[in-house]
């Protein structure tokens, strides 16, 4: 696959988590300046296709990524991007006055769902509990499988669920999506987590789960940038 399909690939993804519909050629050519024709897109969408990194829906001339496309284009992300200075200090501002373990989990958990429009998911540092916040925002997510979204958010009601979701969190952003989920009813969805340390030995994780559609980008430093800050109170507390 050489570096145009990629861009083609990345354009795709990024359209697609935009508009919520299938991605033309035409609609690339003219929004992406990739400097090539919306015949030449075609063929290397047609590539693209036969990787099996995007498919089309229905009979339109639209294409929208698979999750092979989706995880090829986060393990195409080198590096995660820094949050604004604005971002920053609402964070800070946000998170400021908190005064114990739990009461930190809970404001971090929630500010995450604000910032990502996304579930956060945040466990109180050693501890079998997770803190759950937005899950309205699921809802209003457009969720492509709208008879799948009864079992996800029976599925998030489970502590255990919840922890063995969080499970595999470490040092590094996490991404798992749709079928490399664990849980069956969550299959249909994605998960940017990442672990924290919050003392010599106490540990947590936090993370945000939604549509295999979000915007990767934006989630992983979205998660990057609320946990580092939640690990950064907890060493100067």
């Amino acid at each position: 696959m050489h570096d145009r399909q990629l861009e083609i690939l990345r354009a795709i993804v990024d359209e697609y988590v935009q508009t919520q519909e299938p991605v033309g050629s035409k609609a690339i050519a003219e929004r992406h300046a990739l400097g090539v024709s919306p015949a030449t897109i075609r063929n290397d969408m047609a590539a693209l296709e036969d990787a099996g990194l995007i498919t089309q829906p229905h009979t339109s001339a639209g294409r929208i990524p698979t999750n092979s496309g989706y995880r090829l284009f986060v393990d195409r992300i080198s590096t995660i991007k820094p949050l604004s200075g604005a971002e920053r200090r609402a964070i800070e501002s946000f998170m400021e006055g908190a005064t114990h373990i739990e009461d930190v989990a809970a404001r971090a958990s929630k500010l995450l769902a604000q910032i990502t429009q996304q579930v956060a998911v945040v466990q109180v540092p050693s501890q079998e509990k997770v803190i759950l916040s937005g899950t309205a925002n699921l809802a209003k997510s457009n969720h492509e499988q709208a008879a799948a979204l009864h079992p996800i958010l029976e599925a998030l009601e489970e502590q255990v669920v919840l922890l063995r979701l969080l499970s595999d969190a470490n040092s590094s952003v996490t991404v798992r999506i749709g079928e490399e989920q664990r849980d069956t009813a969550l299959k249909t969805t994605s998960l940017v987590s990442l672990g924290y340390a919050a003392g010599e030995q106490a540990k947590g994780a936090i993370g945000i789960l939604g549509p295999t559609r979000m915007d990767y980008a934006n989630s992983m430093a979205a998660v990057h940038a609320v946990a580092r800050y939640v690990e950064r109170f907890f060493i100067e507390s």
